[in-house]
């Protein structure tokens, strides 16, 4: 039986297991994509291990709804900080490593809202009007209208399995300019799908429209997405983006076991 939790980031939900002990070999492409699928297993955008670290406070393992190994996952780092918090493995600082290197985060007493910093980023490129970046993991971020209505599904499917990105993948933002900040929808790879909400995909649209708006200095932009609001706040010298936060809840849903 393997004992689980089920948290999400603004409806961006993830199986997350305890695995300080090594019991749990996953490794396994077909067991991971089962469990994540929401017809046959437990249903999730990704699964999560928490594993001991000799030097950090614990290790964030990830894999995507495919069952493949996946590079970062913000909110999936936002969710597993909150439940290192829930494990009493932190309190409310941490250090922690991830598949791009050490992420530092902080999350509230009451531990539903985490603070997540995600690597600098220096290296911003166009493919026509869209901006191209990696935050820990690869987005295209195109500006739209009436992304409310926009097929995402269709169009972002067609985007990452072009002849440009269908080798590595890629994640397809879709963004409209909303109050102070933005709307956004994702297509992201791995899920094959659009995702209610994507962080390391609103940290690139965000840093992505500071360039578009030669904004410079200390920068916060509010972003809503499918499943709620997220914040980013960053420094953008005009040359290289440091500091940057990714902010938003992070929420126990249930616990439960499987057999498998």
């Amino acid at each position: 039986m393997l004992h689980f939790y089920k948290y999400q980031g603004a409806g961006n939900d993830f199986i997350l297991v305890d695995n300080r002990e090594s019991a749990v070999n996953h490794r396994d492409e077909k067991l991971l994509s089962y469990l994540c699928n929401r017809r046959f297993g437990i249903g999730a955008d990704g699964i999560m291990f928490l594993q001991n670290h000799a030097e950090y406070d614990f290790e964030m393992v990830y894999y995507n709804a495919d069952g493949k190994p996946s590079s970062m996952c913000g909110n999936g780092g936002r969710c597993i900080v909150a439940f290192a918090k829930f494990l009493g493995v932190i309190e409310t600082e941490t250090e922690f490593m991830a598949v791009d290197g050490p992420h530092y985060a902080k999350i509230s007493a009451a531990g539903d809202w985490v603070s997540l910093q995600m690597i600098d980023v220096e290296q911003v490129s166009k493919d026509a009007d869209a901006y191209v970046l990696n935050t820990g993991s690869p987005h295209y971020v195109i500006l739209a209208n009436d992304v409310k209505g926009k097929d995402v599904y269709t169009e972002g499917y067609a985007i990452r399995n072009n002849d440009t990105y269908r080798a590595e993948g890629i994640n397809v933002n879709f963004v409209e300019a909303k109050g102070r900040g933005y709307f956004v929808r994702t297509f992201e790879r791995g899920v094959e799908d659009e995702t209610y909400a994507c962080g390391t995909g609103v940290t690139a649209v965000a840093l992505a429209m500071a360039k578009h708006n030669n904004q410079t200095g200390n920068l916060t932009t509010p972003i809503q997405v499918l499943g709620g609001e997220l914040n980013i706040r960053f420094n953008y010298d005009g040359n290289k983006f440091t500091d940057v936060f990714l902010e938003g809840p992070a929420l126990q849903v249930f616990k439960g076991e499987i057999e498998c």
